[in-house]
């Protein structure tokens, strides 16, 4: 039997969300941005309709605008059947817009960069600072494109000639990295997914194969255990500001959290009896469960449970750097990056490359190295594929030869 079905796109959102009208039929989906919005506190889930509530009195028109669309949608449904169409999502579609006509809520009229703009308020109060401080770079690169090629770009413009020379101004004329590139790429379909949700945009280039976000490995590091544990061993105590630095990068990597987790971490959150830490991410809100290693613990002890607030994460980095230093990380790196359209190769002393995000590479690394289970790794960094996870831990050919050698296979 088709079925209709009303849902919101963000559910749990504390401001308006789209409407959503879903149609399940002969083991298809059909989905339609309706246009309209409301906030999830005035939506009835059973219903899949609006509250009768005086706080939301435009419940009736609103109530009734998606009995239309309902009824619209199920009429040209049967007369699909009655004509001898064979159901399809376009041809659903075109029968559907054609039955509800006028009744239809055209979306206010938008132009590429005027969407991307309003997008990037709505999400500040959603989103994480670092997420939206990315999508303005993003917009910032886009209306400089505009300029440089003396057009307005809009939706239509998202072609994959635009793609092509988009990519080649980006790499020549703003020299940025391949995998800077592939960001701002990322990013831009972000936004012609969220306005293609809301019927804003009809134009599917930006989904063909061809219109994708390039990204080369990166030359990240990892921290091996014995370097932790020389780091763990200097006595900063001379350098309150380093020590500091030292014990909150320490945290993370034996927990395996990014920084935005680690360095909120709690009395609260750590199950004493049982030895483990219980934190939800920011980044993703899961909820994961992390044993504690002995070198926590002692650092829970230095600070009576109670780690010490954090710099930014700007400083830290800084920081850390000096501390990676002082700890003997002076070994020459080389490092490898596609920038302005040119392979560049470089040797820096490896205390140069530490960032907080290196105690999370070195988690999991580390762990892996130790021959723990892939996907026990996984349930705390929160990678879904084990080919993700294999692409961000760190081992060279020579360790993953050592790490076979004791496997029955070679033995």
């Amino acid at each position: 039997m088709p079925n209709a079905r009303f849902l919101l796109k963000e559910p749990n959102a504390k401001s308006e969300t789209l409407v959503y009208l879903v149609y399940g039929y002969q083991y298809k989906r059909f989905k339609y941005s309706t246009g309209e919005k409301i906030e999830p506190k005035f939506w009835n889930k059973k219903s899949q309709r609006a509250k009768e509530s005086r706080q939301f009195p435009e419940y009736p028109e609103f109530n009734a605008r998606l009995d239309v669309l309902e009824s619209g949608i199920n009429t040209a449904f049967r007369k699909l059947l009655n004509d001898g169409v064979q159901p399809t999502n376009e041809a659903l579609k075109k029968a559907f817009l054609h039955e509800i006509g006028e009744n239809i809520l055209k979306p206010e009229k938008k132009t590429l960069i005027k969407f991307i703009g309003d997008y990037i308020k709505e999400c500040e109060a959603l989103k994480r600072e670092a997420t939206v401080k990315a999508y303005r770079t993003t917009l910032r690169h886009l209306k400089e494109y505009a300029q440089f090629i003396n057009k307005t770009l809009d939706f239509d413009s998202i072609t994959l000639e635009f793609y092509s020379q988009y990519t080649s101004y980006l790499t020549h004329e703003r020299n940025l990295s391949l995998n800077t590139i592939g960001k701002h790429i990322k990013i831009l379909k972000i936004f012609l997914n969220e306005a293609t949700d809301r019927g804003l945009n009809q134009n599917m280039d930006f989904k063909k194969r061809k219109f994708k976000a390039r990204k080369e490995d990166s030359d990240s590091i990892y921290l091996t255990v014995e370097e932790l544990k020389k780091m763990g061993s200097i006595d900063f105590s001379a350098s309150p500001r380093l020590d500091k630095v030292r014990d909150l990068f320490l945290v993370g990597c034996y927990t395996g959290l990014r920084f935005s987790d680690f360095t909120q971490i709690k009395p609260e959150n750590i199950d004493y009896s049982k030895s483990i830490l219980h934190i939800r991410t920011q980044k993703t809100g899961h909820r994961v469960s992390i044993p504690l290693h002995p070198t926590i613990k002692l650092i829970l002890k230095k600070y009576n449970n109670e780690l010490p607030k954090a710099y930014v994460n700007q400083l830290m980095n800084r920081y850390l750097k000096e501390v990676a230093s002082i700890s003997g990380l002076k070994q020459l790196v080389q490092t490898t990056i596609t920038k302005g359209g040119r392979v560049q190769k470089n040797s820096c002393p490896k205390f140069e490359l530490v960032t907080t995000h290196t105690a999370r590479r070195s988690f999991a690394t580390n762990l892996y190295l130790a021959d723990v289970p892939s996907i026990s790794i996984m349930k705390i960094t929160g990678h879904k594929t084990e080919r993700s996870f294999m692409q961000y831990i760190k081992i060279s050919q020579e360790q993953n030869a050592d790490k076979l050698l004791n496997h029955p296979f070679f033995n």
